[in-house]
């Protein structure tokens, strides 16, 4: 069925107790962020309501609710980069280290050690964000590869848009598993170990699509459950937000649900994918033939590409001060 244990998986992620905890304030804050917004917004629409007929106070207070979300919103947009470096590589460098069956130095935070080994691979946050939009890009053309070998199924014709979200879900977690493979190899240049383990990861495809599928499954199965289950608290907190702001109880319970899938559930699927990965590359090399395909796939794994060789070159790398925006923007 799958190639992971889940036992050992669950034991892993035990030891980044620390990391755990950091990542359920964060998530859980932003999820908090939002519902206090959103309720300050939908207040001061009850409030200029006042100066109108019922269905006006009706309309301004869903706007100003709607505002406030949105206005938090950009805030946490602004955090990604933050988030991605401090929170996501930091837990990743220390799942790694535990995967291998290493241990975590005496006396030093598991914070801080992972700070320091995402400092030492990726140097500046902005170096790590632009690598990880070329990776997902290129992972947006593995979906496309699987989609295509699924395509050829009788029957699926039909199901075609749902087996395009339930691949995307699947594929995923590659991102987070391309960071964890450049932090395991200690390289110097992470856009050639990026490189390397994208072909890698074509090479291994079937294998890592079938483990990937099980574990979107399971992550998206008990996100749902939390969901049912936050239905009522979220409805008691739309109750006391000025006017009864009728579409936050299903919004806030999907945003507590996104809370436990991203603080706990994603680490999770990573430990998991981390196992099959890295026993499915020991001993291979990237090979010629998956490097052109993917370059034929991708034009983000040709700019992956570009990189490398500049960096193999010597030269200067500018992807730090590249505008995000721009890269994640272009064509894959």
């Amino acid at each position: 069925m799958w190639d992971f244990n889940i036992r050992q998986a669950l034991g892993l992620m035990w030891q980044t107790l620390p990391f755990l905890i950091l990542r359920l304030l964060i998530y859980f804050g932003i999820t908090l962020g939002y519902i206090l917004l959103t309720g300050i917004g939908a207040g001061v629409g009850w409030g200029i309501g006042a100066l109108g007929t019922a269905d006006f106070r009706a309309t301004s207070t869903f706007f100003g609710g709607f505002i406030g979300f949105g206005i938090f919103g950009t805030i946490a947009y602004l955090l990604r980069e933050y988030i991605l470096y401090i929170v996501k590589a930091g837990h990743i460098a220390v799942l790694v280290r535990l995967v291998d069956g290493g241990s975590l130095p005496e006396g030093r935070t598991q914070v801080t050690e992972a700070r320091q080994v995402v400092q030492q691979r990726f140097g500046q946050a902005s170096t790590l964000f632009v690598l990880d939009q070329l990776i997902k890009g290129v992972v947006g053309a593995l979906t496309g590869l699987a989609q295509g070998i699924l395509s050829i199924i009788p029957g699926l014709g039909r199901l075609a848009a749902l087996v395009r979200a339930f691949l995307r879900v699947a594929i995923g977690f590659v991102d987070e598993l391309i960071l964890a493979y450049v932090i395991r190899t200690n390289a110097e240049d992470p856009w050639t170990a990026a490189k390397d383990a994208l072909i890698l990861y074509g090479q291994n495809y079937r294998n890592m699509f079938k483990n990937a599928a099980w574990l979107a499954v399971f992550v998206y199965v008990l996100a749902f459950l939390v969901f049912l289950v936050m239905l009522a608290p979220a409805g008691l907190l739309v109750y006391l937000i000025p006017g009864a702001w009728s579409a936050g109880g299903v919004i806030f319970a999907l945003l507590f649900a996104w809370s436990v899938k991203v603080a706990l559930l994603e680490p999770f699927a990573i430990t998991c994918m981390m196992q099959v990965y890295f026993r499915a590359i020991e001993g291979q090399q990237p090979n010629a033939e998956w490097d052109a395909r993917l370059e034929q796939m991708s034009g983000k794994f040709r700019k992956l590409k570009d990189r490398a060789l500049a960096a193999g070159r010597g030269q200067p790398d500018t992807g730090a001060s590249m505008p995000p925006a721009a890269e994640g923007s272009a064509a894959s």
